[in-house]
């Protein structure tokens, strides 16, 4: 189970939000087709715009023949680490939309919004079953789009890897000391009663 008691918040919030942190410390062990799933289901039952689900997730597991393929499609940085994760889920939206009653389709303004949600549902699952979960930004586009046949309507936004957390000290030594939870803004600096506050 990933843990961070370091973290307090100064609301009330199931503790599950609190554990969930993105470590980057892996164990390299292998992950059941199935439980990868259940997390990807979690995903399913997000909220989105007109329930139009826009989010579409490919995934690989290590020990399979695409697992080397997946990690290539990381920069070089996020390969050094996330290579020992047990799968990467790579999170795309659809960027068009058919709204109840229209014929054609239109832009998904929230598609983005929408896919996000769902990420952020995939991992508190994993982080519920005591795995960990860490998404990245830090991604070849190109490759992905090619390399998964994206279509030119799907938006990319990023890769999550999950794995079994491991001790820091398998990191590669400039990693170890940011191997912790981050801190967050104090809530009024981002939440405002009325009107717009904050910078």
């Amino acid at each position: 189970m990933t843990t961070a008691p370091l973290r307090t918040s100064a609301h009330p919030v199931d503790r599950l939000f609190l554990d969930r942190w993105s470590p980057r410390a892996y164990d390299g062990a292998p992950i059941a087709e199935d439980l990868l799933l259940s997390f990807l289901e979690a995903g399913r039952w997000a909220a989105s715009a007109y329930n139009s689900q826009p989010w579409r997730f490919v995934y690989a597991r290590r020990d399979t023949a695409d697992w080397d393929r997946f990690v290539s499609y990381l920069i070089p940085f996020n390969q050094s680490w996330a290579g020992s994760a047990s799968a990467l889920v790579f999170v795309l939206s659809g960027t068009t939309m058919l709204p109840p009653g229209k014929t054609e389709p239109v832009p998904a303004l929230t598609h983005a919004f929408d896919a996000g949600a769902a990420a952020a549902y995939i991992m508190l699952q994993a982080t519920s079953a005591g795995w960990a979960a860490h998404a990245m930004s830090g991604i070849d586009h190109d490759a992905i789009r090619t390399g998964l046949g994206v279509p030119d309507d799907h938006a990319i936004h990023a890769a999550i890897a999950i794995g079994r957390q491991a001790p820091p000290d398998i990191l590669p030594e400039g990693l170890r000391t940011r191997e912790t939870p981050s801190g967050r803004l104090p809530l009024s600096d981002i939440a405002f009663p009325g009107h717009f506050t904050g910078g």
